[in-house]
């Protein structure tokens, strides 16, 4: 990884510290992220696959929505949303109630259970992610913090550049 110097440092300029660069390491990064998240997922309660705890977070974050819109926010087809949501009320995870507007639509719940189980998975990713966080020294935490927030910014197209912070004198030369 490129030695910064400090967190936040604006002149940090090596051949590690291209996008590109950058980009591989992030992408290695999450790899053993995810391996953690999914190692996490598995030691709780209910073992779920990462599609059918998605299906859940999706619920939870627009509860009342349709299969339609479920199938859409997870882009698989409608057949597989049906199966998915099947599943997840058997295992009584879900519920499905009739649209109060309309009769042909059925809106989609999270159980109590399904709530719990999410709860329990989160819990134990917090935990999980905590336990390699208190390996790292403050300083690199709080520069994994600023990184992770610019990256949000960045990905959202809001990039907040404080004077002097974007790699320039100043006053936007190099």
């Amino acid at each position: 990884m490129t030695d910064l110097g400090a967190p936040g440092d604006p002149c940090a300029r090596g051949p590690d510290d291209g996008p590109k660069a950058v980009a591989s390491q992030v992408a290695d990064a999450v790899d053993r992220l995810t391996a953690l998240w999914s190692v996490a997922a598995q030691e709780a309660s209910l073992r779920l696959s990462p599609h059918q705890l998605r299906a859940l977070r999706t619920v939870e974050a627009a509860a009342g929505l349709n299969v339609t819109a479920l199938a859409d926010e997870l882009d698989i087809g409608l057949p597989t949303a049906s199966r998915l949501c099947d599943r997840l009320a058997a295992a009584g995870l879900l519920e499905r109630a009739p649209h109060p507007g309309t009769r042909r639509e059925v809106q989609l719940w999270l159980t109590p259970h399904g709530r719990h189980v999410l709860s329990d998975v989160a819990g134990r990713r917090t935990e999980a992610l905590a336990t390699a966080l208190a390996a790292m020294e403050p300083a690199e935490r709080v520069a994994l913090s600023r990184g992770l927030l610019g990256f949000l910014a960045a990905r959202d197209g809001v990039v907040p550049r404080p004077e002097g912070t974007d790699g320039t004198d100043g006053d936007g030369r190099n």
